[in-house]
């Protein structure tokens, strides 16, 4: 089930804007993506699991409240970010990345889309001067080296019933990556949220500043 109803049979009370706006991704993504190459050709025949669905697995652990600030490092195109932006649109979504063209492309879809919520630059992390409540971000480097990045723009004290930290989706197995921060790491296994085989090894890490 490649297509947006793959996202609202695990999603299933969105609203109806909330499906107009997911129904729309698939041909922004493909019109983009003949003008700017941000996702291979091969992966955008697996768009629905690859990008969006792994995206929305941050849903599943966490349910943003309101108010909530997000900062979505090294995004690419827009994953996670744009995907979340659109689940819970009384949050704020910060989309960071070094490279331009990526971050034309995020510009583009979230204001086909509307999406209020949703501000895109291009910067490298280390100079951005906010800080947020989570960063989210899909695997760009080893575990130590992005939290080295991005442990001075996580704020205190937290409103959500996870603690303010990094939420960082990644495959494979990293265990070594992890040691460095006994005590503070929570593993979430993505099969337990998703059946097909693309998440048999995905996890998300979720790193707690308190």
């Amino acid at each position: 089930m490649e297509s947006a109803e793959l996202i609202f049979s695990y999603f299933p009370d969105l609203t109806d804007d909330q499906k107009g706006k997911f129904l729309q991704l698939g041909e922004l993504y493909r019109d983009w993506n003949t003008k700017i190459n941000v996702i291979s050709r091969k992966d955008m025949d697996s768009f629905w699991v690859h990008h969006v669905l792994h995206s929305l697995a941050i849903a599943k652990v966490i349910q943003f409240c309101p108010g909530t600030r997000i900062m979505d490092v090294g995004t690419g195109g827009g994953f996670p970010g744009i995907p979340l932006a659109i689940l819970f649109p009384e949050s704020e979504f910060y989309l960071v990345d070094s490279i331009g063209k990526k971050i034309k492309v995020v510009e583009g879809v979230s204001d086909a889309l509307g999406l209020k919520n949703v501000k895109a630059k291009q910067t490298r992390v280390e100079d951005v001067q906010e800080k947020e409540d989570f960063i989210v971000s899909r695997a760009v480097t080893a575990f130590p080296d992005f939290v080295g990045w991005v442990k001075d723009k996580i704020r205190r004290p937290s409103q959500n019933h996870l603690s303010n930290g990094i939420l960082y989706l990644k495959g494979g197995d990293f265990q070594e990556e992890l040691k460095a921060f006994k005590g503070r790491t929570t593993l979430y296994e993505l099969p337990t949220f998703f059946s097909e085989d693309f998440f048999e090894t995905k996890k998300i890490i979720h790193l707690a500043f308190k």
